[in-house]
């Protein structure tokens, strides 16, 4: 069979990068090696895990900390079956979803794995059936990423896990030891502290969430240790993973031993490419086997292009699916979307969630782009009280020079919902003054974004009261006009 375009993988970027070929009349087909579409997005990382995330806010109380004086705590009779029950319907809903817009397209799907015979040609095998030969004009690469494996042991999904295998865990641990301290680490470290697990986190780097801003950071650390329990070792590598007595066993680098029900391992992912035969058709591939794209994702091979975490960084659901749109639009020069979007929020869901947009504190410095801050606690917001999530804040860096917004981050709750006021006006090249202007809802946490900015006008009033060296009183206003 020979279609205009021929995409291999059904997550994100597939299911997206197809639909959007078809929608301009092209005739298209899906390969998926999987049973079912949605690649890790649906099946075994960023839906189940904040599926998961929520049933654990819910059977641990934690939502309703400092409510009416109730602490919260686990229900003793909670069960696996409890546990997962939500996550299973989630993603069941998700498949519908997925297969309806793929039906709706037109498009066909074809189930197995797929590998590159030639440039234009693909070799579909399946169990129990003859492999089939699929020819096209454009292929869209979208396979994902894949765990990485840990050196001289096997994940074996009952002591030593990692992100696929952890959800098949057939009960919840009494203690885990989590290795990594980036973004899947912490957020399974902390739905599995909520449900009572003693959890330890060791990453090799200085903190925890190392891409995020070090204060935002380090409010998450204090945050996850002093609410859930979970102790953290930082700028510990470990030396050596092993079970031993039917128990996971991780040696630190100082000679430190730790031990627990199980370990999750989640030190990074590669890209899963390996299988697909890239090297024979000239498709090129880093160390990590991340497909090597140009800015309209498009490989060595012009006619071949790649999407969503094959190809690496950011490696967000949401990238994703927009890189395929652009690199459809880009193989059969459709005047739609032509690039993805420059401002992009990050969705961190922990406990605390976290959300950021734009540059940090270092990132800013790093250039040498002067900057100025204002915060905002949710202490001090009406809805904030009412909810009990009084150590929640907006961050916000702006220009001194004309106030113009470089970048937000969020602690707190729905953080990677309010983070989009944020992105739009990052997006228009917007000033804090329009947070400033603007009425938000009573109560409501996104008026905090009006007090982070008032705050940011006052850390002027000081900065230009000491430049002009008088006492940083009367206001900004006062001061800049006197000045």
């Amino acid at each position: 069979m020979h279609y205009d375009l021929v995409v291999i993988g059904a997550g994100p970027a597939g299911e997206k990068g197809a639909a959007q070929a078809a929608y301009f009349g092209k005739r298209v087909c899906i390969v998926e090696r999987a049973p079912k579409p949605g690649g890790a997005a649906v099946n075994t990382g960023t839906i189940p895990s904040k599926a998961l995330r929520e049933t654990a806010l819910y059977f641990s109380g934690l939502r309703q900390r400092g409510l009416y004086g109730v602490d919260y705590h686990v229900k003793h009779d909670i069960t696996v079956g409890d546990f997962m029950f939500r996550e299973r319907l989630v993603i069941e809903a998700e498949w519908k979803l997925i297969d309806d817009n793929i039906k709706a397209h037109e498009i066909e799907q074809i189930q197995g794995a797929a590998k590159f015979i030639d440039r234009h040609t693909i070799e579909v095998a399946r169990y129990g059936t003859e492999p089939r030969h699929i020819t096209g004009d454009v292929f869209l690469i979208a396979t994902g990423s894949q765990p990485q494996q840990p050196d001289g042991i096997e994940v074996d999904g009952t002591i030593i896990l990692d992100s696929d295998t952890l959800l098949t865990l057939d009960k919840i641990p009494a203690s885990m030891i989590v290795v990594g301290g980036g973004v899947v680490g912490c957020e399974y470290a902390c739905i599995f502290a909520a449900l009572g697990v003693r959890v330890t986190i060791v990453t090799s780097r200085a903190r925890l969430l190392a891409h995020l801003d070090a204060e935002v950071s380090e409010a998450f650390r204090q945050q996850v240790t002093a609410r859930l329990g979970v102790a953290v070792y930082v700028d510990t590598d470990v030396a050596r993973l092993a079970v031993e007595n039917d128990r996971a066993v991780v040696t630190l680098g100082g000679g430190v031993e730790l031990s627990a029900d199980c370990a999750l391992y989640s030190a990074g992912r590669i890209g899963a490419s390996a299988s697909l035969a890239l090297a024979q058709i000239g498709v090129a591939t880093n160390s990590r086997d991340f497909i090597l794209v140009d800015d309209h994702y498009r490989t060595a091979v012009p006619h071949v292009y790649a999407a969503g975490d094959v190809i690496g960084f950011p490696a967000l659901a949401s990238t994703s699916m927009e890189q395929a749109r652009v690199a459809v639009c880009h193989a059969f020069d459709l005047k739609y979307k032509q690039a993805v979007a420059e401002v992009i929020p990050y969705g961190v869901y922990t406990i605390p969630e976290i959300a950021t947009v734009g540059m940090t504190e270092e990132q800013l410095a790093l250039k040498g782009i002067d900057y100025e801050i204002g915060r905002s606690w949710f202490r001090t917001n009406p809805r904030g009280q009412i909810i009990g999530d009084l150590e929640g804040f907006v961050k916000l860096l702006f220009s001194p020079s004309d106030q113009r917004l470089l970048g937000a981050s969020i602690v707190g709750e729905n953080a990677s919902e309010l983070i989009h006021t944020a992105m739009a006006c990052l997006t228009f090249g917007g000033t804090i003054d329009f947070f400033i202007q603007s009425v938000f809802n009573y109560p409501s946490l996104a008026d905090a974004y009006k007090y982070a900015a008032y705050d940011g006008l006052q850390a002027m009033a000081r900065r230009v009261a000491k430049q002009a060296g008088m006492p940083a009183s009367g206001g900004y206003r006062a001061v800049v006009a006197e000045s």
